[in-house]
């Protein structure tokens, strides 16, 4: 079995999969800022999980990961900086522990998806508090941009040079329209957001060339109700050199990241 854990800003999930990657038992806790106390969360949630057959763990988690040492290095939310979370995991469950940043993780569950079945390059962009990506070739994470930060990319609205999450994630729309995009019903208002949101899915097309983009997250569970003007507003602003894929709403809009941890953690039980 593998174990797979979840480190959100508010909320940290740890769940225990069986070898048909279904959920055995899960236990989630409010994430708390002190890191002593995180860990003793932790070692509280395994005693309620079956540890029996544990063979390999992966945590997911917000922030710059520092991949060769299993560290966090950096979470401005949570205030950690140099955590080895890698290590402090295996001590807890007695079992090795990989490390990848939460995008990255919900991005390669999200790339082997049945929805992305038959897609070759896939981006996953999740657009919440702020906004990031990862790129996924053949069902793996490609190694030579799993560190870009795309929320931080440069877009030009309203005449000013702006980091496009500051336009265009969860956080811009609570601050512009006062309320999360789960409490928006003006087709006005996501038509402002659909056109902001197009400003950096047009530069991904450009920079990745994806085969299809998979969009998650928060704001992305409303997919239903700005899928398909995002999708005219992106053919509307490429250039013609640049081919607009598909985009299409995640399959696990809330568990993405931990079953990414699964599927993280068990390639690199298989391949050892």
């Amino acid at each position: 079995m593998i174990v797979a854990i979840d480190i959100g800003g508010t909320k940290t999930l740890v769940a225990v999969f069986d070898a048909s990657m279904n959920i055995v038992k899960s236990v989630k806790f409010k994430t708390p800022t002190n890191y002593t106390e995180f860990l003793k969360e932790v070692r509280n949630a395994s005693l309620q999980l079956p540890l029996e057959d544990i063979q390999a763990g992966a945590v997911g988690t917000r922030g710059v990961v520092d991949r060769e040492k299993g560290e966090l290095a950096l979470d401005t939310k949570l205030g950690w900086k140099n955590i080895p979370l890698a290590q402090d995991c295996k001590d807890i469950f007695n079992c090795n522990f990989s490390i990848e940043n939460d995008a990255k993780m919900a991005g390669l569950s999200e790339a082997r998806a049945d929805t992305a079945h038959g897609y070759s390059k896939v981006v996953y962009v999740t657009v919440s508090t702020g906004i990031n990506c990862a790129f996924v070739i053949d069902g793996l994470l490609d190694q030579h941009t799993v560190g870009s930060e795309v929320g931080k990319w440069l877009v030009e609205k309203d005449g000013k040079v702006q980091l496009w999450e500051n336009v265009a994630s969860g956080s811009w729309i609570k601050e512009t329209y006062g309320g999360l995009a789960s409490d928006i019903t003006d087709p006005v208002a996501w038509k402002d957001i659909s056109y902001n949101l197009a400003l950096g899915f047009v530069n991904i097309a450009a920079a990745y060339t994806p085969d299809l983009i998979i969009i998650g997250g928060g704001v992305g569970t409303n997919f239903d109700k700005f899928g398909d003007i995002l999708q005219e507003t992106m053919k509307t602003l490429a250039h013609p050199m640049i081919t607009v894929p598909p985009v299409i709403e995640a399959s696990y809009p809330e568990d993405a990241v931990i079953y990414g941890c699964y599927h993280y953690a068990h390639d690199r039980l298989t391949a050892s």
